[in-house]
């Protein structure tokens, strides 16, 4: 019944790096925002989740510092 179930990424933030293997960049933003989550260009202590793709740089470096979680193509669809 609750209609939040159809946004299951609300109030989360998602930053995407890197090349993803099947979607391209825009896509994946517009699934996590299609799904009621934010994405940002930064890397930040309010992000919750780093999306990888390959050849990701310094924005995989300080997710590590800050503990972010880091999810695959894949995992991120898994999610949705």
């Amino acid at each position: 019944m609750a209609l939040d179930q159809t946004q299951p990424l609300t109030g989360k933030t998602f930053v995407i790096t890197g090349t993803l293997p099947t979607l391209k960049r825009s896509e994946a933003k517009d699934l996590i925002q299609n799904a009621g989550g934010k994405v940002t260009t930064a890397v930040s202590a309010k992000t919750d989740y780093l999306v990888l793709g390959e050849d990701a740089g310094s924005k995989l470096k300080k997710a590590q510092e800050l503990g972010i979680t880091q999810l695959t193509e894949s995992q991120l669809l898994e999610l949705l």
